[in-house]
């Protein structure tokens, strides 16, 4: 059975693997300084051995685009995923403004409670930024830090804080009806590849939560990592970087220039794969991280 408090959309799902994965989502009720009320917080838990690792997915995803890395990483290590805060399946209460400050304290409080040690960090696309703001925020915690096709230097427009609704609802609704004009196409049509239709289907699930909106709108308008360029330079700690070498959503050049910012670093091109290494590459990606994992060094 589905967790009872994921969308009911979920019963589309038709992949075994994926209805495997979301079978094992688990939600603890998180205590922080955020709120008067704990978040309840999703996350998937698999794996007993070596040092933890930590999934972070990107802006407006969840930890199903972990569906396939996690459980090759969790065959060898301990392995976490977890929805970052105001996004996935993870609890929107209103009264919190959803900002990167915001996400690192609730990360941090997850950390505390259910892991407690030296972990190794991995952030994808935004969770990349964010996985570089806490490693500067918490450095005790993160022992290596792996960034998948991440941003840092090429964030949000700027203008991104000034929308005013009613712009602001119609700009966040346009990611929703993307991916409901995909899902309804494919469909349609038999010939419509069923990988991409999957993929679509846990693109779009959490979209479903309460409050998505008004969490999506929030976090647009604080302008997201705009600020976290200037401080990548600062990581020091033993860093993998994993690039989709024909991403369209970031410029090569951004690889280039985590590889030289960042001392203690090493540069790895993903061939015949885009933007999303964990989906499109799960395999490779999974053997990149666990010989850097075993490895501890360059």
């Amino acid at each position: 059975m589905f967790p009872n408090f994921l969308p009911l959309q979920v019963n589309q799902l038709t992949d075994p693997k994926a209805i495997a994965f979301v079978q094992s989502i688990q939600r603890i009720a998180l205590t922080t300084s955020l709120s008067q009320h704990p978040i309840l917080t999703t996350y998937i838990h698999k794996g007993r051995e070596g040092t933890p690792i930590v999934l972070l997915h990107g802006f407006d995803s969840s930890i199903l685009e972990f569906r396939f890395l996690l459980p090759l990483l969790a065959t060898q290590n301990e392995t976490w995923a977890l929805d970052l805060l105001g996004f996935g399946f993870t609890q929107r209460q209103k009264e919190i403004t959803y900002s990167p400050t915001a996400i690192q304290i609730h990360l941090y409080n997850f950390w505390k409670i259910l892991i407690n040690r030296p972990i190794t960090l991995v952030g994808a696309s935004m969770g990349g930024a964010a996985a570089i703001e806490f490693t500067l925020t918490y450095p005790q915690v993160v022992k290596s830090l792996v960034l998948i096709n991440s941003l840092g230097y090429t964030c949000a427009p700027a203008f991104s804080k000034y929308l005013f609704p009613p712009f602001d609802f119609l700009a966040v609704e346009y990611l929703r009806q993307r991916h409901i004009l995909a899902l309804n196409f494919g469909s349609i049509f038999a010939s419509f590849n069923p990988k991409i239709l999957l993929a679509i289907q846990c693109a779009m699930l959490h979209q479903e939560m309460p409050n998505w909106h008004d969490a999506m709108i929030s976090y647009v308008k604080t302008g997201g990592y705009i600020n976290l360029a200037n401080r990548i330079a600062q990581v020091d700690k033993p860093t993998l970087i994993l690039w989709g070498e024909a991403d369209d959503m970031l410029p090569s050049e951004d690889a280039e220039k985590f590889q030289q910012d960042i001392a203690n670093s090493r540069l790895i091109k993903v061939k015949n794969c885009g933007h999303a290494p964990q989906i499109e590459q799960p395999q490779m990606t999974y053997q990149y991280i666990l010989q850097f994992v075993n490895n501890g060094k360059f």
